[in-house]
């Protein structure tokens, strides 16, 4: 497979600060390996729309190396805890995309290719700022696959709590040192969306809620690293480029790609391992995101981030689920007070009830091509996993939870509370105690 870390000792903690080229790929090298129940701790590069400029990263995002875990084998699944994640970013720049006709093959964040020479990922250098700043290397035509149609700069306070958009002058200041503003890691090879300099949006101001849009386990068939969810991952059937798949092959994605903003310090994530080591990567941190991400991108920034992993043996998944915090769970999801179970309880006892259930909260991910079908496909997993009816799922999420956007086409949160009963049956029992203080 490709995986050299057979004859290496498994460490406490591995740092990381290499990534990769946009392709997530089963047989090429991991870092690590790292022990279970050890740390990850990685800096991570600006996801989207850096990327997206620079045609050399084949993936749309700048995703870090995986780790490999020691004892991860396909089959299991591994334990994410977010112990931190901190921006490190000055400044960032976003808004919502247009493509451009010629310069890309079936794909813009696949397949970039010069409009004039042809040349497919070519190489490029930068020719002052704006939007015809990236250029390829070779004949000198601005070769960008996107263009910003409606955009803003941002820039953050000292302790990363608020951010104002800034004008014309401001953002091309910046834009003139993009790298040092966007605290682009060493290792990164992109071009940082600031050379854009978009001022569309000026004067608001905004609050940081930072959460890693990428967060997850490598896939079992090598894919673009943005491509790893069932949304993204649908534009890959039956592609005219070279990373092409067929429905069947898209099965063994492992959804790593969330843009759920809830995956954020404090959370715990369950993620499926589908190769050995499961290879943990992490990416696409966001500075802050409404559900569903409806621009299509939002502010992504560099930063620091520190995991804390444990292998789960024999916990077949077939993609992730989510201990978010409390205060992130929708309202009709969070535990009931000691007051109100109090109150249900008579009220039970009062129609011939001995007791209520015990419950607590799961929420599990589903993405498909569009929202419908991402929601079935959480609804689907949720039953599996809880050995649950569908219908019973349907009317859990309803009554006692909620069906939330990740990202706009096609990732959701199944949120709702489930039966304790059924939680332990699964393995979750204890992760739920650690996140609610339940069982």
């Amino acid at each position: 497979m490709g995986i050299e870390v057979g004859e290496r000792t498994a460490s406490r903690t591995v740092l990381v600060s290499t990534f990769t080229n946009g392709i997530l790929d089963p047989g090429a090298p991991m870092l690590g390996p790292v022990q279970d129940g050890g740390t990850i701790i990685a800096n991570t590069a600006p996801g989207c729309w850096g990327p997206m400029i620079t045609p050399r990263l084949r993936g749309g995002h700048e995703v870090t190396q995986p780790v490999y875990v020691e004892g991860a084998e396909p089959g299991d699944a591994v334990a994410i805890r977010i112990r931190d994640i901190t921006v490190t970013s000055m400044a960032t720049a976003s808004g919502h995309d247009v493509w451009v006709e010629g310069h890309y093959l079936g794909d813009p964040y696949v397949a970039a290719r010069c409009p004039r020479c042809g040349t497919l990922y070519p190489e490029t250098r930068v020719e002052g700022i704006g939007q015809q700043a990236v250029r390829c290397a070779r004949c000198g035509t601005p070769v960008t696959p996107f263009q910003i149609e409606h955009g803003y700069t941002v820039v953050f306070d000292e302790p990363r709590t608020v951010g104002v958009t800034v004008p014309q002058e401001a953002a091309e200041r910046i834009a003139r040192e993009a790298a040092r503003y966007a605290a682009l890691p060493d290792h990164s090879v992109q071009h940082p969306i600031l050379l854009f300099a978009p001022h569309d949006l000026v004067g608001v101001a905004v609050r940081l809620r930072p959460f890693l849009g990428q967060l997850g386990t490598t896939p079992a068939i090598r894919m673009p690293d943005s491509h790893n969810a069932g949304d993204f991952g649908s534009a890959l059937v039956n592609a005219p480029h070279e990373y092409a798949l067929t429905v069947e092959q898209l099965e063994l994605r492992t959804d790593g790609h969330m843009d759920v903003d809830a995956v954020r310090p404090g959370a715990l994530l369950l993620a499926p391992v589908k190769v050995p080591g499961a290879g943990i990567y992490v990416g696409d941190m966001h500075a802050l995101q409404g559900d569903g991400e409806i621009a299509g991108h939002t502010m992504d920034v560099s930063g620091s981030v520190t995991l804390q992993v444990e292998v789960l043996k024999g916990r077949s998944l077939e993609g992730p689920v989510l201990f978010p915090l409390v205060e992130d769970l929708p309202p009709l999801a969070r535990p009931l007070s000691d007051a109100e179970k109090a109150r249900a309880r008579e009220l039970a006892r009062r129609w011939g009830l001995q007791d209520v259930e015990a419950s607590a909260p799961i929420s599990v991910i589903g993405t498909g091509p569009d929202l419908n079908s991402a929601t079935q496909v959480g609804l689907r997993r949720a039953a599996t996993l809880l050995g649950m009816s569908t219908g019973e799922v349907l009317n859990r999420a309803t009554i006692t939870g909620a069906i939330e956007i990740g990202r706009h086409p096609g990732v959701v949160q199944v949120t709702f509370l489930a039966p304790l009963a059924n939680l332990e049956r699964a393995g979750l029992l204890p992760f739920v105690k650690e996140q609610y203080g339940i069982g």
